[in-house]
């Protein structure tokens, strides 16, 4: 599948999604939406993407869904169209979340609306120093509660925060969202896209099928008692083990060699260069 409305791309492991209507912060339209939802999945069998990494072009990460091309239109919309349209927005997340293969949300300026949500649905967040953040449904006379929001944000920030967040809708600076959580990294703008990329790439040179079971137990194991989950890890880890790499790991430590995971682009904790 070639994407029409983002462009796409590959290297050392690492796909590079980026949103591409920077004169309009990188707004999201009816058609970005559905290719999205479609072209996320396409990556689950690709050997060559070891991890997705999401961005976006020019100054601004995604700011949400375009106001004319799509909120202005929502109200042409039956009760059943909005549905539709709502249920559609959510399917990116759903799929964002059901590809097991960590995503990477490199934050490079405003992400507000369905843009933080695309942040949250990824696995890892970095922000550029100048970025802002701003879950902005309740400011539009919305509900918080949108493509999952409210199932999400609280398992990464906790519920209090994730409440004032929701039923405030403010911008939080880059230096807020580190200090809550809701950022890994925070790098200095001039250094952002070099310090993601390599960020993605160390994340590429790691164990994928160790990796992609990692995301796996963390989805799962939200709903189970721990009873449960203990044994769900001890069957997945099980699994591992019986896996190359963890042998690759093994023969690495008593040769004192750096470990070159199945696939990888390069050695794992071996820096490029």
């Amino acid at each position: 599948m070639n994407p029409k409305t983002f462009r796409y791309s590959e290297a050392d492991g690492v796909g590079t999604l980026t949103l591409d209507r920077p004169d309009r912060l990188n707004s999201l339209t009816f058609e970005i939406y559905r290719e999205l939802a479609a072209f996320i999945p396409t990556l689950e069998e690709r050997a060559s993407t070891r991890v997705l990494m999401l961005t976006g072009e020019g100054k601004g990460f995604c700011s949400g869904g375009d106001v004319e091309d799509i909120i202005g239109r929502l109200f042409e919309r039956d009760a059943a169209g909005l549905l539709e349209f709502t249920r559609v927005t959510g399917a990116v997340v759903r799929e964002l979340r059901a590809l097991r293969k960590p995503v990477i949300a490199a934050v490079n300026g405003t992400c507000c609306g369905a843009g933080a949500l695309l942040a949250i649905a990824s696995d890892l967040r970095l922000l550029s120093a100048s970025a802002k953040v701003a879950f902005l449904f309740v400011k539009v006379g919305l509900s918080g509660a949108d493509m999952g929001a409210c199932q999400i944000l609280p398992r990464i920030v906790g519920l209090g925060r994730a409440s004032e967040i929701l039923m405030r809708g403010e911008f939080l600076s880059s230096e807020e969202c580190l200090r809550i959580g809701l950022a890994n990294r925070v790098y200095p703008d001039a250094e952002f896209r070099a310090r993601a990329a390599e960020y993605a790439y160390e994340l590429a040179c790691g164990p994928a099928f160790g990796l992609s079971m990692t995301k796996e137990m963390l989805e799962r194991e939200y709903t189970m008692d721990t009873s449960t989950a203990v044994e769900a890890e001890a069957q997945a880890q099980a699994i591992c083990m019986g896996h190359p790499d963890f042998r690759e790991a093994y023969e690495a430590w008593k040769a004192k060699r750096p470990i070159r995971f199945q696939g990888a682009p390069g050695h794992f904790g071996v820096k490029r260069g």
